[in-house]
């Protein structure tokens, strides 16, 4: 054995990692933000100031999330972006990552969604060479544009340009617009084939994930915490399946819940909710994946609960059976690793 091996080899496993739910433009941290944005000559102040993004509630993040995005403007961009957030990831040790992108978005910075596609794509492909995670895109509709531009983008995902564009969502303002509106857009995407998830029950309570569940049938629903303000809807989505993105950092900095203790994480696993764990917009919420699977251990799940998160994560990604066999034996050879078994009980 090497020196270089036997380093290796002494080096403690990182615990396996896998994330379903964040936001492509919200994971772009401050400071390229700021280098682009002084590359265009856009006044970013009144959404970065001291490092660090400036909102005070939803309606504000959305206002800073919108124009930091609008920075970025090239497929190189795009490319580095996708790259350097994977990379972030895999360094925790994520082996699988999905994210999504917006169509409107893109138009809305001046770029044509084919090329902030490829773009994203790019960087993909450069992260699974040089940092060996594997990485799916997820369209989403922006629901606070209308039920027309989120069939639009249903449409822009449903075409077969582009093959690591696996599944399809909705986003935006929750409070904007009923689940029913958007079951067009949902009947594309189901018919190309895409994976389905749709934001719910995150600022609106139990009833937005029980709409979202009837008019829109998705696999996954993003946050969908707030369910737990029903237990029949608990019990119904752990009858179904339904995964859960669950995002206790932006939960909090949302102040959805106060803190972690009260945070219902640990009592939908106990309800057999299956759940995964996700940073949302990690720079904008003072987060990454390796911190939400900390706020986990914090909410009362020891590491088989978590194993069991990243291996939930991994059977439920929106991703093609042999790349899924092949992330559930790393996830198997990891757990081994670490001294615990892999197994979802």
């Amino acid at each position: 054995m090497s020196f270089a091996a036997r380093r290796a080899s002494d080096s403690p496993p990182r615990f396996p990692l896998a994330e379903l739910h964040c936001h492509i433009e919200g994971a772009a941290p401050p400071a390229l933000v700021l280098e682009l944005a002084a590359r265009s000559g856009v006044d970013m102040s009144d959404v970065i100031a001291d490092g660090a993004y400036v909102w005070h509630d939803f309606t504000s993040f959305l206002k800073a999330y919108d124009k930091a995005s609008t920075v970025f403007r090239t497929e190189a961009d795009f490319a580095a972006l996708a790259e350097s957030h994977l990379a972030g990831l895999a360094e925790q040790g994520a082996l699988y990552a999905e994210f999504f992108i917006s169509p409107d978005h893109a138009r809305a910075g001046g770029v044509d969604p084919d090329v902030y596609t490829a773009g994203l794509s790019r960087g993909i492909v450069e992260a699974r060479e040089r940092h060996g995670i594997e990485a799916r895109m997820v369209v989403v509709g922006v629901r606070h544009l209308g039920a027309g531009a989120v069939e639009g983008a249903a449409r822009f995902a449903a075409r077969p340009n582009f093959p690591l564009i696996t599944g399809f969502g909705l986003a935006g303002d929750e409070r904007i617009g009923h689940h029913k509106d958007f079951a067009k857009a949902f009947d594309i995407a189901r018919d190309a084939g895409l994976g389905l998830t749709a934001h719910a029950g995150e600022l609106c309570g139990a009833e937005s994930v029980r709409a979202a569940i009837e008019h829109l049938k998705p696999a996954r629903i993003g946050h969908g915490v707030r369910a737990i303000e029903d237990p029949d809807l608990v019990s119904e989505i752990a009858e179904k399946g339904i995964v859960l993105e669950v995002c206790p950092g932006s939960n909090l900095a949302l102040r959805v819940y106060p803190d972690i203790a009260a945070h219902p994480l640990r009592q939908l696993v106990e309800a057999g909710v299956k759940a995964t764990l996700g940073a949302d917009d990690p720079p904008f919420f003072h987060t990454d994946l390796a911190n939400e699977y900390r706020l986990a251990a914090e909410n009362g799940l020891d590491a088989s609960h978590r194993l069991a998160i990243t291996r939930n994560a991994i059977e439920a990604a929106f991703v093609e059976g042999d790349v899924r066999r092949r992330l559930l034996e790393k996830l198997g050879l990891s757990a081994l690793a670490l001294g615990a078994p892999a197994a979802s009980e």
